[in-house]
C-alpha cells in the first residue's frame, strides 16, 4: 500500500525560493502545507499557483512554527522542507519508493548547499550535513534550541539514511550570509542567556578562532577555493557574534 506524505514549510517573504522549493514537491507530496508570517512580498501569490494549504499564523520561533505546521497536516508521515530548499532529482525517486515501502519510523537526507548562487560548498563541514526531514509526525517533534531546531523522534525509533540531496541555496551575496549570521547571532545569544550560560573574554577568542581553523583545515574548506575560504570566516564570526553578545547581555544585567 502506498504511503500518503504531507509536505511542511514554513515562510516569511520567500518570493525568490519558495516556487522551487513547491516545484521540487509536485508528484511527491499528496498535501502541501504553507505556514506563512504575513509576508509583505509575492510569496502567496506564487503559493496559489501551486495547489497548496496556504495558512497565516505569527511567527513564535522556529520549532513552533514548524510544530504548528505538523499538527495541520492531515497525514501522519510529513516531508518538511525550509523554502530555499528543494528536492534533487535523485531524492524524490527515493521518496517515492519509501512511499511504497515504508519501513522505518523516519528517514535523514544528505543536504547540499550553494551559497552565493557561485559555488556548491561539499567540505567546511557543510556536506553531507544529514538531515532528519521525513518521519512519522506521531513519533517525533521539532526541538532542539531556535534557531537551531531538529527532529527529536522517540526512543527506540528506527531511523534511516536515503540516497539524494536537499538542495539548499542560503545567501545569495556575502552580505547577505554575513546579515544572517549576524541576526542568528541574536537568537542564540538570547536563548544561551536564558539557560544561564556564561563566557569570558579568552573562551570567544578561541572559540572564534578554534571555529576558522576547523572548518578550513579539520574539515578541508580550503577545497572548496576561494569561497571555502569566505564561508569559513563568516562562520568564524558568527561566533564570535553570538558569544559576543550573549557577554554583553550579562554585562547589561550588571547595569541594572
Amino acid at each position: 500500500m502506498t504511503q500518503k506524505i504531507s509536505a511542511v514549510i514554513i515562510t516569511m517573504n520567500e518570493e525568490r525560493n519558495i516556487a522551487r522549493c513547491l516545484q521540487s514537491l509536485q508528484g511527491v507530496a499528496d498535501e502541501i502545507i504553507v505556514l506563512d508570517s504575513f509576508s509583505s512580498d509575492r510569496t502567496e501569490e506564487i503559493c496559489k499557483q501551486y495547489e497548496v494549504n496556504f495558512i497565516k499564523h505569527p511567527f513564535e520561533g522556529y520549532i513552533q512554527q514548524k510544530n504548528k505546521a505538523n499538527d495541520i497536516a492531515t497525514y501522519d508521515l510529513v516531508l518538511s522542507l525550509d523554502a530555499d530548499e528543494e528536492l534533487s532529482p535523485e531524492l524524490q525517486q527515493s521518496v517515492l519508493a519509501i512511499k511504497k515501502a515504508w519501513n522505518a519510523d523516519a528517514y535523514r537526507f544528505s543536504r547540499l548547499t550553494n551559497f552565493y548562487g557561485k559555488r556548491w560548498i561539499k567540505h567546511c563541514g557543510c556536506y553531507p550535513d544529514k538531515k532528519l526531514r521525513l518521519w512519522d509526525k506521531r513519533k517525533g517533534r521539532w526541538g532542539g534550541f531556535n534557531p537551531h531546531d531538529m527532529v527529536v523522534m522517540e526512543k527506540g525509533a528506527r531511523v534511516k539514511w536515503v540516497k539524494g540531496d536537499i538542495l539548499h541555496y542560503t545567501c545569495d551575496s556575502i552580505s547577505e550570509h554575513v546579515a544572517k549570521e549576524n541576526r542568528y547571532s541574536d537568537i542564540i545569544a538570547k536563548d544561551k542567556y536564558k539557560r544561564g550560560i556564561k563566557v569570558s573574554i579568552m573562551k570567544i577568542i578561541y572559540k572564534t578562532v578554534w571555529r576558522f581553523v576547523y572548518k578550513y583545515f579539520f574539515r578541508l574548506g580550503f577545497l572548496d577555493g576561494f569561497y571555502g575560504f569566505i564561508v569559513c570566516n563568516i562562520f568564524a564570526f558568527g561566533t564570535f557574534l553570538k558569544y559576543a553578545k550573549l557577554r554583553q547581555l550579562y554585562r547589561e544585567e550588571k547595569k541594572n
